[in-house]
């Protein structure tokens, strides 16, 4: 009796380590696409001498900051072993219900109802009433999260069409627009803020124990319950605060291109999934850091650019994306046994 006592009260502290010995080798492991990346930089030069160029450089963040938001937030769906589609509606839904609450009547198909000053504070709102309804469905009422954002991005996605009547919501108050266009120390505000949140998941998702609730939930979520974890709580949490990142993603993009088109987002998803798997996040839930998905999102987008660079036609874009997905699987197999199964 004594030793099923000392075994049992043994098992969290086992649990605890071996959560920290992955984490410790999914750090390691992250930094595989650095020299990705310098390969990449290498022949990017070789196609061009723009590439390695300053204003180049800040360009592909700025047009990055917007998904790799994106990408934060489905990385801390996956980790917990949830996956959340409608992130990419969300992403036009809350800068376009802003847009449609906000902009004068006839100077730029709003209804004016409100002063510009709130379109902030609506798009984040809207976000996490999405996140609500989201884990709502998922956590309370125990229905397939695939399905649930999957019928989540359908809704939102005709919600904006219907709001917008299939046009561009354009004239943006200047609240929105500020994130997109502001330069803090010489380099975009979206820049800035996107590597502040990528710094901010790395010390948490790495260093405390909130994080290491979040790769438990996702190795095994009785485990987790035995151990004392709060699931619901954290699982509520994870969920709401993604769809509150994709309505910031969605600021930032509005900010950028001061309109909203009422196909914003559209296919984002794809790319966000592209540099989730490159980065090392396990679709299976549980493996995965906040510095791979950044260095997933960034070896993406300098692809592109060195493509775009090349001349090649951006319509090859989306196939590269679905290639890299798979080489990025098959990869992960050779490497990490059945870590992306």
């Amino acid at each position: 009796m004594a030793e099923t006592t000392e075994l049992t009260a043994a098992a969290p502290a086992a649990n605890a380590t071996g959560t920290g010995r992955r984490i410790a080798f999914a750090r390691l492991r992250d930094l595989a696409l650095i020299p990705a990346i310098i390969v990449i930089a290498v022949v990017g030069q070789l196609v061009s001498p723009v590439f390695l160029r300053g204003d180049n450089l800040v360009n592909v963040l700025q047009t990055m900051s917007e998904i790799a938001v994106l990408v934060l937030a489905q990385t801390l769906v996956l980790i917990v072993k949830k996956m959340d589609l409608s992130l990419e509606s969300t992403v036009g839904l809350a800068p376009g219900v802003a847009a449609w609450l906000t902009v004068p009547v006839g100077a730029g198909h709003g209804l004016g109802l409100l002063p510009g000053g709130w379109s902030v504070p609506i798009t984040l709102a809207v976000g996490v009433l999405v996140g609500v309804v989201n884990a709502l469905f998922i956590i309370r009422f125990g229905l397939n999260g695939f399905i649930v954002t999957l019928g989540m991005l359908i809704v939102l996605r005709g919600v904006l069409t219907g709001i917008s009547g299939g046009q561009t919501f354009f004239r943006l108050p200047e609240s929105m627009l500020y994130l997109g266009t502001t330069q803090w120390l010489g380099m975009p505000a979206s820049v800035w803020l996107c590597l502040a949140l990528f710094a901010a998941g790395i010390v948490v998702l790495g260093f405390t124990s909130f994080g290491r609730s979040l790769y438990a939930i996702g190795g095994n979520v009785d485990a987790a319950k035995a151990a004392g974890i709060r699931t619901d709580r954290v699982l509520w949490l994870v969920i709401v605060t993604a769809s509150l990142l994709a309505a910031l993603a969605g600021l930032l993009l509005s900010g950028r291109l001061a309109s909203v088109a009422s196909a914003q987002g559209n296919g984002y998803i794809f790319t966000v999934f592209a540099a989730a798997v490159i980065g090392g996040i396990s679709l299976n839930g549980g493996k995965g850091t906040m510095f791979g998905a950044f260095t997933g999102i960034l070896l993406l987008f300098l692809i592109q650019n060195v493509l775009t660079l090349a001349g090649v036609p951006a319509q090859w874009i989306g196939a590269l994306n679905g290639t890299i997905i798979l080489i990025a699987l098959a990869l992960s197999r050779v490497t990490g046994g059945k870590a992306q199964d």
